[in-house]
């Protein structure tokens, strides 16, 4: 593994992470979109969450391919499955004929845990750059020396 490898490593783990802290975030701004139960014309937010895969460097001997890199990197953004939440409001404008009205299934505390944890593993990324850039720096010096 070369020294600019290590730099793509946290590169890409710094931009999932930032991806996933943008995913937390707009799951927290529409937690409290309400919507009319079953109906298409308006669909209840659903919780977004991004799946990472791992990128290994892959050698295509066949085809001569240039290695495809390291790190990790988004595969696909999914929408929750799970139920929405409904909660029996007569009065709001969106509810139904029951006086139902739907609204995300997004706990707000699962998204904290989950931003927490996307925060300091941005930062677990950024202190192995910074250690990778420092290494080599002291290698300059030393080659000078």
């Amino acid at each position: 593994m070369g020294l600019f490898d290590t730099f793509g490593i946290s590169a890409s783990g710094m931009t999932s992470e930032r991806l996933r802290l943008d995913l937390i975030s707009n799951n927290i701004a529409n937690m409290n979109m309400a919507s009319r139960p079953n109906d298409p014309n308006s669909p209840v937010y659903r919780r977004k969450v991004p799946l990472f895969a791992e990128q290994l460097r892959q050698t295509f001997q066949a085809n001569g391919l240039e290695p495809k890199g390291v790190g990790v990197r988004v595969k696909a953004i999914v929408a929750d499955s799970a139920p929405p939440r409904i909660v029996n409001d007569p009065s709001h404008p969106l509810a139904d004929e029951q006086g139902n009205v739907a609204y995300p299934n997004i706990n707000i505390v699962n998204e904290m845990i989950d931003m927490i944890t996307a925060s300091r593993t941005y930062e677990a990324n950024v202190t192995a750059l910074n250690a990778a850039k420092s290494m080599a720096l002291k290698a300059l010096e030393i080659s000078r020396g």
